[in-house]
């Protein structure tokens, strides 16, 4: 049996330690200003199933890092425009253990939301459908 000497409730602590934690509500303020970028890092089938939030930007949480370094040959254009990004998950865990790794990166303006989507419905209450995937 693997021996875990830090468990995952002990990372996501001492990331929330260290990054930008929003509440839903401040995070719907944020959301339609000019250079945030939204990013949801929930997978495809959380999405399929429970909706997003509108404008924001669905990047797999095994992406994220590959699609904001500039570097890398998996880099999206959606980050050319982005001042700061806002992660999101289902419960606020991967978003902030992705927040703390853009900061690893060396980014600075990055947060996550507290309570994730999960909050967001209970808080907020605005979801829309996945859109259709064209084919």
């Amino acid at each position: 049996m693997l021996q875990i000497k830090k468990s995952v409730h002990a990372l996501v602590e001492e990331a929330e330690a260290k990054v930008t934690t929003l509440t839903p509500q401040e995070v719907d303020a944020r959301s339609g200003e000019e250079g945030v970028l939204l990013i949801d890092l929930r997978d495809i089938r959380e999405l399929q199933r429970d909706g997003t939030i509108a404008g924001a930007l669905h990047v797999p949480r095994g992406m994220l890092e590959f699609w904001i370094d500039p570097e890398s040959t998996y880099y999206r254009k959606e980050f050319d425009s982005a001042d700061s990004v806002i992660l999101y998950c289902n419960k606020g865990a991967r978003s902030a253990l992705a927040a703390q790794s853009l900061q690893a990166m060396g980014i600075e303006a990055v947060a996550h939301m507290a309570g994730g989507f999960e909050r967001w419905q209970s808080d907020i209450g605005r979801v829309e459908p996945l859109p259709e995937r064209r084919k």
